[in-house]
């Protein structure tokens, strides 16, 4: 493919999972001749395990006490890995350019007060009464400033605080298919020349029992000990194993990342998105149609980042169209590495298919049983995700050459 001065490249890599902080562990992950077992934590909310954040010192990036004690766990997890990925593209004691920056986040709501949550349901055990109950807690028991800590744009405010990023800003909500709409917008944005400089991602606190009673809500968690993605069967609850995760990129065009000479890890190529009814075959044919959109023509020298949730049956109908898609190229399902992500799993699967394309990675297998060997470094990465609800995402990078 030529190269154009809008082409869109990534140049800041910020990331977090059960792993650790920064590139160099997620580099060690996508280099070592074998995977090791990763982090999970699998008594604090028994019987489902989680990947639990690693050690993080905050003020690696978030230097102010006042600005660490006022966010919860999911923003201060957000901000740091927006200072990651801002420090890696060499920006972050850029003033000009954070000043004219565009940010793009994918976020979930707030944590809640689980102690009030079940103050109310023990509660109504004893009264019938029950509408009037939940308004008198509510007025009662619930801190006025909860609700503004609970705003999903209050990420991106705190980006804008602590890292002085004031360009345009945007926040998506809405599971993965907020992480997808975020970078997708980012992308066609600087494609298109409405942006030159743009920082997308999200983040994903899994250590929370509000969101593993909503994904248990639908019975898709996982229950016991933890499995490798594609081993996972239904037959130990639903396959999915959350973990926490911050992940960000910086994109650029190209003219704008060369001209400050930046180092640049891959070209996003292309992306797409779509949603709809999974019955009778609508989830295949999706997906069928982004690859051959997205991706079409593509040679043997591919590896396929997909960011499967691990949830049996979605996770084998995702399989099938890869390996039928990319003429069996090697898949690696990363998210049975680090955890599902929800808002942050796609940017997560481009932050690692950017390290891996940079770094010429001969990836080794997530999953031996079900995943198959690179013979070598891989030209072409294709990322994907698959919601666990609705949501589908495909995104197509090159290594930069």
């Amino acid at each position: 493919m030529s190269k154009s001065a809008n082409d869109v490249v990534i140049t800041g890599v910020g990331i977090v999972t059960c792993r650790g902080v920064g590139k160099e562990p997620h580099v060690a992950l996508l280099t070592g001749a074998e995977v090791l077992p990763p982090r999970v934590d699998s008594e604090r909310f028994k019987p489902y395990p989680v990947h639990p954040m690693p050690e993080i010192d905050w003020s690696q990036q978030i230097p102010k006490r006042g600005d660490q004690r006022q966010m919860e766990n999911w923003q201060r997890l957000g901000v740091f890995a927006a200072g990651l990925a801002l420090e890696d593209a060499g920006l972050k004691e850029n003033a000009e350019a954070c000043g004219t920056m565009d940010m793009i986040v994918a976020a979930g709501g707030g944590e809640r007060d689980i102690k009030v949550d079940s103050l109310i349901v023990d509660e109504a055990l004893k009264r019938n009464d029950r509408e009037r109950l939940l308004n008198e807690k509510l007025t009662t028991e619930l801190r006025p400033t909860l609700f503004l800590a609970q705003l999903s744009n209050l990420l991106a405010g705190n980006i804008s605080i602590v890292h002085k990023v004031t360009g345009s800003s945007r926040t998506f909500m809405g599971e993965e298919a907020a992480g997808i709409s975020a970078v997708e917008t980012a992308y066609h944005r600087i494609k298109s020349g409405q942006s030159t400089h743009s920082l997308v991602g999200g983040a994903f606190v899994a250590e929370r029992a509000d969101i593993i009673l909503l994904v248990e809500g639908i019975r898709a968690h996982q229950t016991g000990e933890w499995k490798p993605l594609w081993t996972r069967d239904g037959s130990e609850g639903g396959g999915m194993i959350m973990g926490s995760v911050g992940a960000f990129l910086v994109l650029e065009s190209r003219q704008y990342a060369e001209a400050r000479g930046a180092h640049i890890y891959a070209v996003v190529d292309a992306i797409d998105a779509d949603r709809g009814s999974r019955d009778d075959g609508g989830l295949e044919k999706r997906l069928q149609r982004l690859a051959a959109e997205v991706a079409p023509k593509l040679g043997d020298d591919v590896v396929v980042f997909s960011g499967s949730t691990g949830m049996s049956d979605l996770a084998a109908r995702e399989k099938s169209v890869l390996e039928a898609s990319f003429n069996g190229a090697a898949i690696r399902g990363f998210g049975g590495v680090t955890g599902h992500a929800m808002e942050a799993q796609f940017p997560l699967g481009l932050a690692l298919a950017a390290l891996a394309l940079d770094g010429k990675a001969t990836i080794p297998a997530f999953d031996p049983d079900h995943e198959t060997k690179m013979q070598g470094a891989a030209a072409k990465a294709v990322v994907t995700t698959v919601g666990y609800i609705r949501g589908e995402g495909l995104a197509v990078l090159s290594a930069n050459g």
